[in-house]
């Protein structure tokens, strides 16, 4: 369940949102690499964390390649229970500001079936694994989903049980999100101000886009040193860059329109 940080203001009720389960996938998707906590063999019950890089299989569950010789895999042989956290990559003044997933799962080698697409995919992330890939001490291991525990930027919160995480669908702005950002904050920031003001119904002083997929945006709004979220709908579903700037630029037009009002 969706729940806002203490202390932070919400002014708006039943705003379309993507799913957890939807910014689950998103993130994993667009992350390339997290930390692994495993329970250690040496000290049984303690938890032992590695960075990890990993890959995806096609139901969005992480792949590893991985030596016999490293700790983390010692620790999976005698015990595949896991975990592995990963965190939005932009930076970002305040760390407990940026969006960060914990999966949770058992991690045990990948079937002789199914190891040509995990290949595959693990390579095309990391070509340079290539070169040790066919070590006779690596393996490709996989995690399998058991619950995963999100943790919005924007006060959302909750667990999502494995079969919603593999029926979700990485959001599909999720590659061209980071371009619009960059676009918007740079490029309109008084079109922003205009949005929170006449769309969003709040006073702001400044603004910035801070998040976007493809059912609206987040804006992070300042009026009189006060900071505050908020979150602004699309008119209709958007699923490509040409539909997101028609539909930023017809709603800009109406806010500015209102303005001279």
């Amino acid at each position: 369940m969706a729940q806002p940080h203490a202390g932070r203001e919400t002014t708006q009720v039943s705003i379309p949102e993507i799913s957890l389960a939807e910014r689950a996938r998103t993130l994993v998707y667009l992350g390339t690499t997290g930390s692994l906590s495993t329970i250690s063999a040496k000290h049984p019950g303690w938890p032992f964390g590695s960075v990890m890089p990993y890959g995806l299989d096609r139901r969005g569950r992480p792949t590893f390649l991985i030596s016999s010789m490293a700790m983390h895999t010692q620790n999976l042989l005698r015990d595949p229970r896991a975990s592995l956290l990963v965190t939005q990559a932009e930076a970002h003044n305040d760390p407990l500001a940026i969006a960060r997933i914990t999966l949770m799962g058992t991690v045990t080698r990948v079937p002789q079936n199914d190891l040509a697409p995990v290949r595959d995919n693990y390579l095309e992330r990391y070509p340079e694994a290539s070169q040790w890939a066919d070590f006779g001490d690596f393996a490709w291991f996989r995690m399998e989903m058991k619950e995963s525990y999100l943790v919005g930027g924007f006060g959302i919160m909750g667990w999502i049980d494995a079969a919603d995480y593999d029926q979700a669908e990485v959001d599909p702005l999720a590659d061209i999100a980071a371009s619009v950002l960059d676009h918007m904050n740079h490029d309109h920031a008084d079109a922003l101000v205009l949005l929170a003001r006449h769309v969003g119904q709040c006073p702001a002083d400044s603004a910035t886009m801070s998040a976007v997929d493809h059912l609206g945006f987040h804006l992070r709004i300042e009026h009189q040193g006060a900071p505050q979220d908020l979150r602004l709908p699309f008119p209709q579903a958007v699923r490509s860059a040409s539909e997101v700037r028609q539909i930023l630029a017809h709603m800009v037009q109406q806010a500015r329109a209102a303005e001279m009002v």
